[in-house]
């Protein structure tokens, strides 16, 4: 048989095309979708929240947004992973969801009895005309952004303290302890932590007067990111690391190096991080091996238990010291 190095010619209904050709626009079209498909997706659900609000249908587009959302990068995982291994099982799906709706169902039930638990009486006198000093009368685009950065203060902090401070930690590695990072454990928090992170990140805007409107659009953009910000998908993002928190940044924030893992505290935006020097973003690939170094239990109801089981066994340091890169050297 005599070969040539003359193309291979393949069919498609619109004639001939060679393999190599085929090869090079498939290419071409995953390098498009890898620097296009974290903006455009979260423009799409920022689009998709504003005609919620306009139909007075918030909630329920909401929901039907993140749906889609999740599955879309599910999709994408599938088909353009960022790590291969870290499609494979690891035990903990259960776990994942779990903390999730634990998590969630710890603010459901806040915003349900907030007026029997008392926290609508502080609330209500905060969104009366005059409260604060939050100009009210600005288009509601810049109030967003305003509660944003507003938040992000102490959603920093809280994130921050948990990675600095061992009582907060044990809570916070349950987060940390997975070996991947797929759509699946992006609300894998244990609900003390996911408390915590809540009343700091929006007492902030709330004290200054935020209407409750931002304060739903601050929720459900920051549910977009999270979920954008865990996924398995082979993306390039450029200039948008110096503004929101993305995948590329948050694969550092997984590193079991503490010099790399405490890095990068922002939920949605990194202007603090920019500001208090924790911003990372090597040139080199993040590791692939993520996790902590404790040993962390593989049921759910054990997890829930976990932190509070190490934080009884805490000496005097323990409760007293901040973890940073020399006190976390291992021990010989």
């Amino acid at each position: 048989m005599r070969y040539t190095n003359r193309p291979i010619l393949e069919f498609k209904w619109w004639g001939y095309m060679t393999i190599e050709n085929t090869a090079a626009s498939e290419g071409l079209g995953r390098k498009i979708l890898a620097r296009t498909a974290w903006p455009v997706l979260l423009i799409l659900c920022i689009c998709t929240t504003a005609y919620g609000f306009a139909i007075d249908r918030p909630v329920i587009v909401f929901n039907l947004t993140y749906l889609a959302l999740a599955v879309a990068l599910y999709l994408l995982e599938r088909n353009m992973p960022f790590e291969k291994t870290w499609l494979e099982n690891d035990g903990q799906t259960f776990a994942n969801i779990a903390h999730t709706l634990t998590s969630k169902g710890l603010v459901q039930g806040l915003v349900t009895f907030s007026g029997v638990i008392g926290i609508t009486a502080y609330i209500t006198p905060m969104q009366g005309e005059g409260y604060g000093i939050w100009p009210r009368d600005w288009p509601l685009a810049i109030q967003v952004i305003m509660t944003l950065v507003a938040a992000e203060f102490g959603l920093y902090w809280a994130h921050r303290i948990s990675h600095e401070w061992k009582p907060l930690w044990k809570f916070h590695a349950i987060h940390h302890s997975v070996t991947r990072l797929w759509i699946v454990n992006t609300g894998r928090f244990h609900f003390i932590d996911s408390l915590l992170s809540i009343v700091l990140g929006i007492s902030i805007p709330l004290a200054l007067g935020a209407p409750l409107e931002a304060i739903t659009w601050l929720s459900a953009i920051t549910a977009y990111i999270g979920m954008l910000t865990h996924c398995n998908v082979d993306m390039r993002f450029g200039l948008l690391s110096m503004v929101f928190n993305t995948p590329g940044l948050h694969r550092w924030h997984h590193s079991k190096k503490i010099v790399e893992g405490n890095r990068n505290y922002g939920e949605n935006l990194m202007v603090w991080d920019m500001i208090f020097g924790t911003w990372i973003n090597p040139d080199r690939r993040p590791p692939a091996r993520i996790g902590i170094t404790e040993e962390m239990p593989t049921s759910f109801p054990a997890q829930l238990v976990w932190p509070f089981k190490e934080i009884k066994e805490l000496d005097q340091e323990g409760w007293t010291t901040l973890i940073n890169e020399e006190n976390t050297k291992p021990k010989v």
